[in-house]
């Protein structure tokens, strides 16, 4: 019985060596894939985004139609950071300077509804900063289509 027990117990410390070697084998094709990965990640380059990133907009009401214009067109080609009203109206605070910026803080504080609504957000812009009705009704067409 003893004999048995040591032949069984020297069977299983060469299946754990085999094992062993085997695990540090599979590590090391481990270790190497993830190098070539590494190696091919860095060799590729994302695509370029075909629209600019927009320009800030200062509260100039010339400037309103080009901007709500460039940020449209910025978050229709990624939509996919553009999920939803929320993160539009974010997106378009971030490029607030100056008398813009100065506008918007009211309604952050107060934690205003509009900030959850893209359509809202851009029609308050409008009253605020100006937008001659005839421009508005051709940019409008481009905006909603968004």
């Amino acid at each position: 019985m003893v004999d048995e027990l040591v032949l069984l117990l020297h069977a299983l410390l060469m299946r754990h060596r085999a094992l062993s070697i085997e695990n540090s084998q599979l590590m090391e094709q481990l270790r190497l894939l993830v190098c070539e990965r590494a190696t091919l990640l860095r060799q590729v380059r994302p695509p370029s985004c075909p629209v600019p990133f927009p320009e800030t907009f200062d509260g100039e009401s010339s400037r309103l139609p080009e901007f709500i214009v460039q940020t449209a067109s910025y978050m229709l080609v990624n939509e996919n950071r553009f999920c939803n009203d929320a993160m539009k109206v974010a997106f378009l605070i971030s490029l607030l300077i100056g008398e813009a910026e100065e506008w918007v803080v009211p309604y952050i504080e107060m934690d205003s509804p509009i900030l959850g609504d893209y359509r809202a957000f851009l029609d308050e812009m409008k009253q605020c900063f100006g937008w001659d009705d005839d421009e508005e009704d051709d940019d409008e067409d481009e905006v909603d289509e968004y």
